[in-house]
């Protein structure tokens, strides 16, 4: 039965919110809901704006025909800097929430994203040198820093029974920012527009995203100055096991939403047009399902999720290189679909895995209550800037990888072998870390085993 909790009134907008305890039932329906959903949809429009500054540079490059004289390597590689570069930022704004707080750092994350919006614009015609556009590159990698401080910021606000559908719902409207710039971009492809009126079009929206969030989100006080949770965070191994595992789910959807279009292009001579009209349905598909994989995670565990998720992965990129050997496009592009599909559920999932492994360390050091709650919302909040940071390093993989498959093979067929390796590998961690019986788990027999607490994570 649940305490009773005196709720305060819901905070003046903007402001910082003083107490914050979703795990009180009753705090959480008279108060923290509202609140914490008027959060989470500022903040999914702020990371929404934010993955498609990062990856606008996957749909500039098919603008960018024999003119701008560039050769499919120096594509892959411009991706892959972006990538990097996105991964990177991802720690230090991690840390922006703790020191800045959650609607301070919105604001500010928002509006540095006309940086490389604005340079993008100045540059993108025929003549500028390649160099100019690697550095222009790298200031639109700080669009994927956003995904890693919203995260941290929404998981601070969500009781841990509705991560899983708060961070997938969180993530995954994030994520939708690469097939919307990429559907924007094959409607002015369409019109015969060029690359300069699909960024005049998110100028505007950016700023609307930095106002929004001023005038509607809100700061939570516990969550400021612990700084700590960051450098606890990255001295427990599971945070780099996590790590690994989301290089093979977030990695895969990051790298590939970049990839996809240049590899219908090199390996299946597709147009630009013609690449446009699929590359966005992947990463659409993806988007869309991230919540239903934190749902499903919420429902039978996040472990067994990812792990069945793994087996599917493989088996959909055992069918890439079999279309792509017999040069068939509509299996190979139905196949690529697939895969995005799946990367998107083993987004939700991994993300749910987050909080439960932390929750349930606490329980294991004897922690209960709300003491147990705050143990696993600072570690879990913290670890998801670093896991969500290497995660994207995957991506900076996948792209490099294809760029040396094409220069090697002329086909992209050695790097989904590459994939289909780590995927197995992922597969491995996952069973033996999270699902695997352990002699801790074995039934209690005496009274004094009885009482202490088992570390299980085959339900997180």
């Amino acid at each position: 039965m649940t305490a009773p909790s005196t709720a305060p009134a819901p905070p003046s907008r903007g402001r910082w919110i003083q107490h914050w305890d979703p795990e009180d039932e009753t705090f959480w329906k008279e108060t923290g809901e509202k609140v914490a959903r008027r959060n989470l949809f500022f903040s999914v429009l702020s990371e929404h704006i934010g993955f498609s500054v990062w990856t606008m540079w996957s749909v500039l490059v098919l603008f960018m025909g024999p003119e701008y004289g560039l050769t499919p390597a120096d594509k892959f590689l411009l991706t892959s800097v972006v990538t990097l570069v996105g991964a990177v930022v991802r720690v230090p704004y991690t840390f922006a929430i703790a020191v800045f707080g959650g609607r301070n750092w919105t604001v500010v994350s928002a509006a540095l994203l006309l940086v490389p919006t604005i340079a993008a614009f100045v540059v993108m015609e025929p003549g500028t040198s390649f160099s100019t556009f690697l550095l222009v590159g790298l200031l639109a990698g700080i669009g994927g820093g956003n995904f890693a401080s919203s995260m941290t910021n929404i998981n601070a606000f969500f009781p841990l029974r509705k991560k899983g559908w708060a961070l997938g719902l969180n993530a995954g409207g994030g994520n939708i920012g690469v097939p919307v710039i990429q559907l924007a971009a094959l409607a002015i492809i369409g019109a015969s527009g060029g690359p300069r009126v699909l960024l005049g079009i998110y100028i505007p929206l950016i700023v609307l995203a930095a106002a929004l969030a001023w005038l509607f989100m809100d700061n939570i006080a516990s969550v400021k100055n612990d700084t700590g949770a960051a450098k606890d965070a990255a001295r427990d191994p599971h945070t780099w096991i996590m790590s690994f595992i989301y290089v093979g789910t977030f990695g895969s959807f990051i790298g590939y939403s970049f990839a996809f279009g240049q590899v219908l292009q090199n390996q299946f001579g597709r147009t630009p047009l013609e690449a446009a009209y699929v590359t966005f349905i992947g990463p659409l598909l993806g988007s869309l399902i991230r919540p239903l994989g934190g749902s499903l995670a919420d429902r039978y565990g996040g472990a067994r999720i990812t792990l069945y998720n793994f087996v599917a992965m493989g088996a959909a990129t055992a069918v890439l290189v079999a279309a792509a050997m017999r040069e068939s496009l509509g299996l190979f592009t139905v196949a690529f679909v697939v895969l995005f599909v799946l990367t998107g559920l083993g987004n939700g999932s991994t993300f749910k895995m987050i909080p439960g492994i932390f929750q349930n360390k606490a329980l294991a050091k004897g922690l209960t209550g709300e003491e147990a709650a705050r143990y696993g919302r600072r570690l879990s909040g913290a670890s998801m800037g670093l896991i969500g940071a290497v995660g994207a390093l995957g991506g900076v993989g996948i792209n490099l990888a294809f760029r040396q498959s094409f220069l090697s093979y002329g086909s992209g067929t050695g790097a989904f072998l590459a994939f289909l390796a780590f995927y197995a590998a992922c597969f491995v961690l996952t069973w033996a870390v999270y699902l695997r019986r352990t002699p801790a788990e074995v039934p209690r027999t005496s009274a004094a085993d009885e009482e202490k607490p088992q570390l299980s994570y085959a339900e997180v």
